[in-house]
């Protein structure tokens, strides 16, 4: 676990990169995509085939979730498999999945 960040004085600038940062959770393919991920990694194959998905239409979302570093690759031979980039992916995930459950239990 990381220590709390102070947020206190966090910029305007520090806070539009956040609001950037959570549209990256805005897209449903995304999320399932992230949330599949949580198990550990997988190719690009592997994850169309779970989510029943044309692999373009995931591989399309795989870029966008790297340019945000929210997933990396790793290249073995001629495949290239994804998992989160780091633990904070899914503790974001989670936080945000336990909010809705709670919400709904509510």
């Amino acid at each position: 676990m990381h220590k709390e960040p102070n947020t206190q004085n966090v910029s305007l600038d520090t806070l539009f990169e956040l609001s950037e940062f959570f549209k990256f959770f805005g897209d449903t393919t995304r999320i399932r995509v992230i949330h599949l991920l949580l198990s550990g990694e997988m190719s690009v194959s592997a994850i169309a085939e779970k989510l029943n998905l044309e692999q373009s239409v995931v591989s399309h979302q795989l870029r966008i979730l790297r340019t945000a570093n929210l997933v990396k690759p790793t290249r073995d031979g001629r495949k290239i498999y994804y998992s989160l980039d780091d633990e904070h992916i899914g503790e974001i995930f989670n936080t945000g999945l336990a909010h809705i459950l709670h919400k709904k239990k509510g």
